[in-house]
């Protein structure tokens, strides 16, 4: 049945998720038609029911309600699971008898700011679905119907599940970090039945984060983590993001593993167990990782940047473990877990690889490679303009020599210097540029063959 129809913001109505500023352009009328229209394809499809989850953030419970409101609305069962991290969500759609699952999340961003993450018959519902969705609602084609809301207690089961991760018998020292995000409370709970010692930082949920931001991909987020990690003398740190499914963690020694080299190091893990698997890493991994998967007998795939692209491949490729620098980091069944991204369970595969060899976390770092490179650099672009100058580079550099170039995701240029990445961001008005060599001096010639070819094409990039 045809209705009035909501139109959404388009810029809410990202690659990934649905995502805005609360009380400008995301409101509770915004969750209410997500409610209806994904309720609706549910339905149309022969499903019955959808779990609803949301994170600490201040906004987000008002969000749920107005979600439930709309899946009940298409005659849906609305499985309310309550406060807890994304990954406890995607858990729910793997035990639970629901077809689908909405969790109400801002993720890693401000406070002000929150969206929907979503999940349509165990895969993410993403891209184009995300798109569909806007034009059906903008229709208002939604069916109508009585359905009913009913909660659903999945944390403790959640617990036990991310429990089954550590197998060893030797206790760590591990200060752990939720930075008041929606992962504190499963941290404590965890925590509590882990063998070892365990601090526990900004575990108490408040979606104000007054602590620090909930991004463990920016080192300053990380200062205290540090700081406790050397005042108690601990094995390792492990700190994640404001909806729990990505990971940051340090060393004994306080310095920071990033997304690259975390995986780096679970993977001498997974393919002692699963030799000659492939292992995914988005395009803007270290090729010390790429290297380090080879020389342990693993097949490197490398994958376009994205954690719901990647998700998707690693299934299309049955492997056992992905990774991208964000820390989004996926075991699949193949390898003890369901395939989504869950910081929680990743942190404690970590604490159980180190238990059982024995080995220190930092001592595993010093074993990688070193190289010299720059942090993901965002380079503000008009919109209309951003894939159009990575296609311009990318004609410039047809048949130049000396240099291979892979067009997985943007542009990664390899060199005889190393590798120079230049991307369009799917989530901003941005190009994302990152440079990797063995030396200062190599880096530095990089830098300037990138700085050229964005020169050439009219932009004036920042000093990195």
């Amino acid at each position: 049945m045809a209705g009035r129809g909501h139109r959404f913001d388009p810029a809410i109505l990202r690659e990934y998720d649905i995502r805005g500023v609360v009380g400008e352009n995301l409101k509770a009328a915004d969750a209410l038609a997500v409610g209806r229209t994904l309720g609706t394809i549910v339905a149309r499809g022969g499903g019955r029911s959808v779990a609803i989850a949301y994170d600490g953030r201040v906004t987000s419970p008002g969000l749920e309600a107005a979600l439930v409101d709309g899946v009940t609305a298409s005659g849906l069962i609305a499985r309310r699971i309550g406060l807890g991290p994304t990954p406890a969500m995607y858990f729910a759609t793997k035990v639970l008898d629901v077809d689908a699952g909405i969790m109400v999340t801002g993720s890693h961003n401000p406070p002000t700011h929150n969206g929907f993450k979503m999940n349509l018959g165990g895969m993410p519902f993403w891209g184009q679905d995300i798109q569909r969705l806007g034009e059906a609602a903008a229709r208002g084609d939604w069916i109508e119907g009585a359905g009913r809301a009913e909660e659903v207690d999945i944390m403790a089961d959640y617990v036990a599940g991310l429990r089954t991760g550590f197998r060893g018998d030797r206790g760590l020292t591990v200060v752990w970090d939720p930075g008041n995000g929606a992962a504190g409370d499963v941290v404590s709970a965890l925590c509590a039945d882990l063998p070892g010692r365990h601090i526990l930082l900004n575990e108490k949920i408040d979606g104000s984060f007054p602590s620090h931001h909930p991004d463990p991909t920016v080192e300053a987020n990380l200062a205290q983590l540090k700081d406790a990690v050397r005042e108690h003398g601990a094995d390792l740190g492990v700190a994640f993001d404001g909806d729990g499914d990505r990971i940051g963690v340090v060393d004994g020694r306080g310095r920071v593993l990033w997304g690259d080299q975390i995986l780096a190091v679970l993977a001498r893990d997974v393919l002692a167990r699963h030799p000659g698997s492939p292992i995914l890493a988005d395009v803007k991994a270290s090729q010390m990782l790429f290297d380090e998967i080879a020389r342990l007998g693993g097949k490197p795939v490398m994958c376009p940047t994205g954690n719901t692209v990647v998700r998707t491949r690693m299934a299309e490729l049955g492997a056992p473990l992905a990774g991208e620098m964000s820390g989004h980091i996926f075991y699949s069944a193949a390898d003890g877990w369901y395939g989504f991204d869950d910081g929680v369970y990743v942190a404690v595969r970590l604490l159980d690889y180190l238990a059982r060899t024995g080995k220190p976390l930092a001592q595993l770092r010093d074993d990688l490679p070193v190289m010299v490179n720059t942090p993901e650099i965002r380079i503000d672009t008009d919109e209309s303009r951003k894939f159009e100058i990575v296609e311009e580079v990318k004609a410039r550099l047809a048949g130049m020599a000396g240099r291979s170039v892979d067009d997985t995701d943007g542009v990664r240029v390899t060199t005889v210097d190393g590798w120079w990445l230049l991307r369009a961001s799917n989530t901003q008005s941005a190009l994302v540029v990152r440079c990797e060599a063995g030396d200062a001096s190599a880096l530095s010639r990089l830098k300037a063959e990138i700085l050229e070819q964005m020169s050439l094409s009219g932009v004036t990039p920042p000093d990195f």
